[in-house]
């Protein structure tokens, strides 16, 4: 939970785009330091221009959060310009689909380490720093916020090298949570779950190493690209939005973040069904069409 946000500092990896830039708008305004991260190198410098223009004071860096020695580099310069952060968004992330066993090493490496890593890195090498900081400081306040999915709650067919990426942020989340509760009064976490909403991340492969190179896309994979980009792109709840539900969740202390909570009916039966021990639901139970529509074009490829 953090209370009063000016003059605090926030770490935030994918501050080029979608959450990560909303929520360094957000910080910006609240009078917060900033330290934005991100691989994209112009929508970085875009980023900086734009905070150091609002008057924040900004750490800008290009950072592959999968890579440890990087991380560990930033974690020492955060530390060294502003001390311990108060606010840390693990929220990098890249998305992939296509049925699940025609991934390749390098595409679960790419997802994983990113998605999975970037959170992992983020969470060994801030969290002790902030617990320093409670242990010094006993009006300290700091907040770790990971952004998993609604994929991480659900498993939804064609993408499921995405969805073993958001439900291992979840696992992890909810137990750095526990693991705070132990240990401090002072430092906590949350997990985001957002479902479709405009960020670009189903672009990210523009932002995919030259080191994990694609192979050429299946069926399934071109299927389930064009499905993401429909879905991202129709959304209706904006970035900006789901930036400030990450705001309001760290004053009151909100655990799970939802960008659409009424997408949580699926998330219900889902769990019904591993209580009862029956196989999983429907995932088109709502919409049969889309169900079928996806069968046809993959039987047919």
């Amino acid at each position: 939970m953090i209370e009063n946000f000016k003059g605090k500092t926030a770490v935030l990896t994918g501050a080029g785009s979608g959450f990560g830039l909303e929520c360094a708008r957000i910080g910006a305004q609240l009078g917060m330091n900033l330290v934005l991260v991100d691989v994209q190198q112009d929508a970085l410098d875009k980023a900086e221009a734009e905070m150091t223009a609002q008057g924040a004071q900004v750490l800008a860096r290009k950072v592959d959060v999968s890579n440890a020695q990087a991380m560990e580099q930033l974690a020492a310069d955060v530390k060294a310009r502003f001390g311990a952060p108060h606010f840390v968004f693990n929220n990098a992330g890249v998305g992939a689909g296509g049925l699940v066993w025609e991934n390749s090493v390098a595409d679960w490496e790419w997802v994983l380490g990113v998605n999975l890593w970037g959170v992992v890195h983020g969470v060994r090498l801030f969290t002790p720093m902030m617990l320093e900081a409670a242990k010094a400081d006993p009006a300290y306040q700091g907040h770790i916020v990971n952004t998993a999915s609604m994929a991480g709650l659900l498993t939804p067919p064609n993408m499921g090298i995405y969805n073993v990426s958001k439900h291992a942020v979840v696992s992890l989340t909810e137990t750095l949570y526990q693991d705070l509760q132990l240990v401090s009064d002072q430092v906590s976490a949350s997990v985001l779950c957002p479902y479709f909403v405009p960020t670009g991340i189903s672009q990210s492969h523009r932002n995919r190493p030259s080191d994990l190179p694609p192979e050429k896309p299946t069926a399934s994979q071109l299927i389930g690209q064009a499905q993401s980009d429909k879905a991202v792109s129709s959304g209706k709840v904006s970035a900006a939005d789901v930036a400030q539900k990450v705001f309001d969740a760290m004053a009151s202390g909100q655990f799970y973040i939802y960008s659409h909570p009424q997408a949580l009916g699926n998330v219900q039966s889902r769990m019904e069904a591993i209580v009862q021990g029956i196989n999983p639901p429907d995932p088109f139970a709502a919409r049969p069409d889309v169900g079928e529509g996806l069968r046809r074009a993959l039987r047919a490829s």
